[in-house]
């Protein structure tokens, strides 16, 4: 008898084998839980998903008894057959982020989640300069000077607050693509 299957290869995975499991937060969750028998079965992984940043974490797999316990603790539980009355929902949450400029490290107050913006120290490029060139010359023929990836960097900054904001507003702490404003054109 086995504990699990890997994810890739479908070979068995033995009780207090080690395995590996997948550095991104998304696979470890629940109703993905990826397990794989071997590096190579999580890099097939990788190539498939395509993690820009991922690491294969070396993992135990519980003894059989350790196995029964957890699985005992998950058995769905009988539902008493009267139940008390659920109380009303809640209204959702929503947070307005205060309008700030997009340059400004002042903390912006909303109602329950707090969002605050730090102040920038460090002043990197954020932009490839070579790849701007590139792009800028393949386009127009133009050449670009050094000077503009500052300035393309203080954008870059203005356009991250402003995905921040939106983020908050949505009452979440990860910025996604939709959070971006859209480019004009």
């Amino acid at each position: 008898m086995s504990w699990l299957r890997c994810s890739a290869c479908k070979r068995d995975i033995g009780f207090g084998a080690a395995h590996w499991v997948c550095s991104v937060s998304t696979c470890n969750r629940s109703n993905t839980n990826y397990k794989f028998c071997s590096v190579a079965c999580w890099d097939s992984h990788v190539a498939t998903l395509r993690h820009r940043d991922a690491g294969a974490v070396e993992a135990r797999s519980p003894s059989k008894d350790q196995w029964a316990r957890e699985q005992a603790d998950e058995a769905p539980r009988p539902t008493p057959a009267v139940s008390a009355p659920r109380p009303a929902p809640e209204a959702p949450r929503r947070v307005v982020a205060a309008a700030a400029p997009s340059h400004s490290p002042a903390p912006a107050a909303a109602g329950p989640l707090q969002l605050s913006l730090q102040p920038t120290t460090d002043r990197d490029i954020l932009i490839v300069v070579s790849k701007l060139k590139k792009y800028i010359k393949d386009r127009s023929g133009f050449n670009c000077s050094d000077s503009v990836a500052e300035v393309l960097s203080d954008c870059v900054r203005a356009i991250c607050d402003d995905s921040i904001r939106a983020a908050a507003m949505d009452e979440r702490k990860t910025v996604l693509d939709r959070d971006v404003p859209k480019p004009r054109r």
